[in-house]
């Protein structure tokens, strides 16, 4: 049975304020959806990524995709990834991989009738989660706000606030978040590569009781990230913006977790290799936002931490999306086992107004 085609489109979602972490400001996000169709049924796909994406999908991706068996994820990945040769394998190409990938799953999993999680064999079945919101935009009263909403108990902020030079700002918002919460919450805090080595490892001897450490200097700077996962309590993290295994290969030896994007890293083949990847060097992974493409794979991988219910995506997904997994007792996702494929549809109706 061939896949028969590829489709995409692209949506541009405002956000409900402005939002900022330590070296990005936005107010929308931009995302590119997949329908892959075969054998009288759709698989279902997208990327948060630019509508470049898209394009890209039309152009070079579609045309290797049709007429491959449908059961042949893989290599349909792999045909994917050659095509993008000359392209470039990294970013806009990745992500692109990356929602053909999840969606010729999910119509794989829906031919068979059966639950993506079950197709690809659950080790749990929960997957724990941390709110992240926290941007470094909002007020106390809009901080306080979200704190008090949250489903889980890891929360998770961002600081390194204007490329590093409002330290003072960043430990207030992270003192002003552990009094909200309490001492029972593990707290996270990200700052987005905003700060350089020594001073963040500066900033973290006066944290307390941060857990978490994300990209505490640029994803690029390894050395860096070496040097602060050997002097912080906190476990140092990143990995968010790896593309391809080498990258994460080179990550692995200087965090004390990786972080993988199933919307960016390849998809869901993509995201399970990293995961094996990460157990190789006896690391965790833990799922980068998207929680409701994350939720199923998740199930599948022993060393898995959690997964990231980042405020964006989580937004997106519950106006856009039929059968997003809601978060239950205790801040897990359980994947409804009795739908077919991931078991979400997109209100195209609902969307057609943000559509580029």
């Amino acid at each position: 049975m061939p896949v028969d085609s590829v489709e995409w489109a692209a949506y541009t979602i405002p956000t409900d304020g402005p939002e900022a972490d330590g070296t990005l400001a936005w107010d929308s996000t931009t995302m590119v959806v997949v329908h892959v169709r075969g054998a009288g049924q759709t698989g279902l796909g997208w990327t948060y990524a630019p509508a470049a994406a898209g394009h890209l999908i039309g152009e070079l991706l579609a045309g290797p995709v049709t007429g491959l068996p449908e059961w042949d994820v893989p290599a349909a990945n792999t045909a994917m990834a050659r095509a993008v040769r000359n392209a470039g394998r990294d970013g806009v190409a990745a992500a692109a991989i990356s929602a053909v990938d999840v969606a010729l799953w999910d119509l794989k999993a829906r031919l068979l009738g059966v639950r993506l999680a079950r197709l690809l064999g659950q080790v749990r079945d929960a997957v724990p989660i941390y709110d992240s919101g926290g941007f470094t935009t909002w007020s106390d009263g809009r901080l306080d706000e979200w704190l008090a909403a949250r489903t889980s108990p890891r929360v998770k902020i961002k600081i390194g606030e204007s490329w590093g030079t409002r330290v003072r700002r960043d430990l207030g918002r992270i003192a002003r978040t552990r009094r909200a919460v309490g001492d029972d919450v593990e707290l996270y805090v990200d700052a987005n590569g905003g700060y350089t080595a020594a001073q963040a490892i500066r900033v973290a001897a006066e944290f307390p009781d941060v857990r978490w450490f994300e990209e505490p200097v640029s994803s690029d700077d390894l050395d860096g990230l070496r040097r602060g996962r050997d002097a912080v309590t906190a476990d140092v993290t990143a990995g968010e913006y790896g593309y391809d295994l080498p990258y994460f290969a080179r990550m692995a030896g200087v965090v004390d977790c990786l972080q993988a994007d199933v919307t960016r890293c390849g998809g869901i083949t993509g995201w399970l290799r990293v995961a094996a990847l990460a157990a190789g060097h006896h690391l965790q992974v833990s799922g980068h936002c998207a929680p409701a493409l994350h939720v199923d794979a998740a199930t599948a991988v022993p060393n898995l931490r959690h997964l990231e219910y980042f405020h964006d995506h989580a937004r997106i997904e519950s106006m856009l999306f039929d059968g997003v997994t809601g978060v239950s007792d205790g801040g897990v996702l359980r994947p409804d086992t009795s739908a077919p494929g991931h078991g979400l549809t997109f209100r195209t109706a609902d969307a057609e107004k943000y559509r580029r």
